[in-house]
Formats: C-alpha cells, structure tokens, sequence
C-alpha cells in the first residue's frame, strides 16, 4: 500500500493527498479539468473539521479568506423585505460561531499549496480515469490520454458523478436519492453594490440568494428550483444555462439583471441536490470519498466537512493498517467505514429529517461534531 490513485482534485481528494503524504504514501491525484476549478459556492469547515483543517497546518490560511458577512435581507417575491438578521446568514448559519466560510475554490487552493509542499505527491490535470483492471496485486488505471499504470490501491473522490464509482460499483442510478430540487452557481461583478450582506428572494419553488465575495468586488449568485434529475444531454454549461434561465424567468425583483449576468457568467455549476447512498464504500482495492461515496447535498451545509473527516479517517486507516496489519487495504478500509459511516448518517439526515427552527440548530450542532479523530 504505496502508490495511490486519487481521482478527484477536489477538497476531499486534494486532502487525502496531502493527508496521505505525510504518513508515507505516493498519492498521485488526476483531475479530469485542465487546472484547479474556481467559481462554486461558498464552503463551510464547521465541528471537528476544523481540527482536520488544523492538523493540516492551514486553520490560519484559511481563517484568513474566510467571507466577512454581517447580515442577510430575506425578500418577498416582489423584492420587498420580510426579514433581516445580523446574527446569522442562511448559508453559514450564526455569525459568532468558530465554524469558518470560505469560497470553495479558495479552501481548494489552500490545499492543494498544502498537499504540493510534499515531494511525493504529483498532480495530473486535464485526463481521467475510464477504465479499472483489479487483481491480488493492485490496479491497472486506463486514462483518458495517458498511458495505463499500476497502482496499489485507487480513491474515488471524483464527485457525485463518479466515474470510478461506475467502474467499480455500477450505474449512478442504483446509488442516487434526488431531492426533488437542483442548484445553479456562478459568478459575477458586484452590480448591486452589496457590501458583506447577503440577499435570499424566494417565490414559489424557486428561488435565490446573492452574496458579496472577493472584497466585495465579486458577486456569486444561487439559484434554486424544483425539478426532476437533469438528463445526461442537458449538462452541457450553455444547455444549463438555458434550462436555468428558463426555470427562473417567473421571478420577479431583479431577476432580469440576474439572468443577463447568467447569461455572460464565466463559470457555472449546476446540478441536482442528490445524496448518494451505498451499502459499502469499497470493492476490492478501490474505495470511495466525499461525495463519490456518501453525498449529502448541499441542503446538509456538510458537504465541506464530510470531505475533510472522510479523507482523515481514510488516511488514518490506511496508515495504521500499513502498520499493524501487513499492509492489509481490507483492515483498512473496513475500519474507515466502520468509523465514518454514522458521522455521514447523521448529516446525510441533515438534508432529509431536519425540520428548521431550535431543533434544526440542535441537530447541526450534533452531526458537526459526532466523531473524534483519535477514536
């Protein structure tokens, strides 16, 4: 259990790497984008992640780009305001919390400076992975435009849509649970002049919200909308646009403005809110992370976090293992879900049980902080 292949150069893979690094491991890392991805949705590192965060040595690198909200307006469908609060946000929840939200492509990069600082670990952007080849010994990786390689043990942490998780386990459909709603995130200049304030319209069964980010320079925008699972032919980022366009056109406010600055967005993300649920995460010598595994969708607000603790208990799996079961990946991977399997229950639920209110803030508060490192 040397060499590993990490599919995904995410958070959670980008973690693992460099969690893996320093307990002696090879991690190789290949992701499917030419580069590191920017845009997405502001993150939050909330409970015990914070200390995976920590042990990484990038708590202060990342308390450095956290967002600097002072408040949210909550609107009416016509734009008038029926709420405002200077105690919480609803996407990072109470403002005088420790937990730390920081946009998704600034915690990437702050990894990946991590993970790069360590000799053994290499990064391959622009290819993926198409076909897994199992034996006793390890793993024959087919790519996109490499050549195939051998590696001891292969990670999927290649997102909701995991390819290594097909090759391994099957079609996404046996595994996928839709929420009944998708989101869409892009970027855009601050054309409302919003100034560390958050702004959430919510009409019918659609909806958004709209934050200042970058110094207030930059705005990204979230759209909600109820809905069946996109089809595979529909995620193309101008056929998204369209549908996203399409599916928002009935609000009211300043959704025109909103719709011309999707129309000229740089990035997009789009897709429907999904857990993934699996009876196991492992199969021979591949194993699943984060999202590939065990997405909770962003309606749990732990994505972030399942990420981080996932690719610690992995890493520390894989390590004892190393040491005091010959190598074995069987040991090791049985103890990472063994121990990580009730902390993703009890925030996967966050998603699907939480009623709102007190008892919402109660069961938060409990699955941010349901395991411990050193168990």
């Amino acid at each position: 259990m040397k060499t590993v292949l990490i599919s995904g150069g995410g958070i959670a893979g980008t973690a693992l790497a460099a969690l893996l690094s320093r307990r002696g491991f090879a991690p190789t890392v290949v992701e499917r984008a030419p580069g590191l991805r920017g845009g997405g949705q502001a993150v939050d590192i909330r409970g015990v992640a914070l200390e995976v965060v920590e042990r990484l040595g990038v708590l202060e690198r990342a308390r450095a780009h956290r967002t600097r909200m002072r408040g949210m307006t909550v609107l009416d469908g016509e734009g008038r305001e029926v709420y405002r609060s200077t105690e919480s946000t609803i996407s990072s929840g109470r403002l005088d919390s420790d937990d730390i939200e920081l946009l998704r492509d600034d915690l990437v990069r702050i990894l990946h400076e991590r993970a790069t600082e360590d000799a053994g670990t290499r990064f391959v952007f622009g290819d993926a992975v198409t076909a897994l080849d199992q034996d006793e010994d390890g793993v024959r990786v087919s790519f996109a435009h490499a050549g195939p390689r051998r590696y001891d043990l292969v990670v999927g942490a290649d997102g909701l849509h995991s390819a290594v998780r097909r090759l391994a386990f099957g079609p996404e459909e046996r595994f996928a649970r839709h929420l009944g709603t998708h989101l869409a995130i892009f970027s855009a200049d601050n054309f409302l002049g919003l100034e560390d304030w958050q702004l959430w319209l919510r009409d019918g069964e659609a909806g958004y919200g709209v934050y200042p980010v970058r110094d207030n320079s930059e705005l990204r925008i979230a759209f909600g909308f109820a809905g069946e699972p996109l089809p595979e032919e529909r995620r193309a980022p101008e056929s998204q646009k369209a549908l996203v366009a399409e599916r928002m056109a009935a609000l009211r406010w300043e959704t025109p403005r909103l719709l011309k600055a999707l129309a000229e967005a740089p990035d997009l993300y789009c897709d429907s809110m999904t857990q993934i649920r699996m009876d196991r995460w492992s199969r021979g010598r591949v194993v699943l992370l984060g999202d590939a595994g065990y997405c909770a969708s962003p309606l749990s607000g732990q994505g972030t976090s399942l990420a981080l603790v996932g690719a610690h208990v992995l890493a520390d799996a894989l390590a004892e293992a190393r040491t005091r079961s010959d190598g074995d990946h069987r040991a090791a991977f049985a103890a990472y879900e063994q121990r990580l399997r009730p902390f993703v229950e009890l925030n996967q639920a966050l998603a699907t049980e939480n009623p709102g209110g007190p008892a919402a803030e109660e069961s938060v508060e409990r699955a941010k902080n349901a395991i411990s490192l050193d168990d």
